[in-house]
């Protein structure tokens, strides 16, 4: 049985992929002083019933540094649109103008700066939990086929396989955050 043991790493890898992903998703939606269409992702609309991602109901543009544009395509959403952006916590006070609304960015100060880089950095620790929730499951399953008769080098093997696995994305979510918080701080 104990040659029949193969640690899916595919697998291992994905599922801390997943997590990296899910970091950079959250990064896109801090504001960093510089307009982004992606700063806009999490904003959910109740759009005809129902919780609908805010570029499920119009078109949203950066037409310059500082302004990002949405251009709603239905008349009747612009004011929950509006609303929307208002209760997302983005910090951002949007102006109407007919169904396309404004979405002015203003300067960062110092202070929120630092808030900012301080929630990149919890963001930063949530991802490097998950990466290392699914090195303890690989290593469990490790454990588990040592039970059953895995040999202890293959078992070196595989713990070795995981654990540069999981150095290496964790080298990734810190470059990640580093580069952030360089961003966040960028006058």
């Amino acid at each position: 049985m104990s040659d029949d043991f193969e640690l899916d790493t595919d697998d291992l890898k994905r599922r801390m992929d997943g997590a990296m992903a899910n970091l950079r998703t959250e990064f896109a939606s801090l504001r960093t002083g510089r307009a982004s269409a992606s700063m806009l992702e999490p904003v959910m609309v109740d759009a005809y019933g129902s919780m609908t991602p805010i570029n499920q109901v119009g078109t949203v543009n950066v037409p310059e540094p500082r302004m990002v544009t949405v251009n709603v395509w239905d008349k009747s959403l612009v004011g929950k649109v509006e609303k929307a952006i208002r209760e997302s916590g983005l910090g951002i006070n949007p102006q109407l103008n007919g169904t396309i609304i404004m979405l002015p960015i203003p300067e960062l100060n110092e202070e929120r700066r630092r808030e900012l880089g301080k929630v990149a950095g919890q963001y930063a620790e949530h991802a490097r939990v998950a990466i290392r929730n699914v090195r303890r499951d690989g290593m469990d399953q490790i454990k588990k086929a040592k039970a059953d008769g895995l040999s202890e080098d293959d078992q070196k093997f595989w713990e070795t396989e995981v654990q540069e696995l999981t150095d290496q994305m964790i080298k990734a979510v810190d470059a990640a955050l580093e580069a952030k918080q360089a961003e966040i701080m960028q006058v």
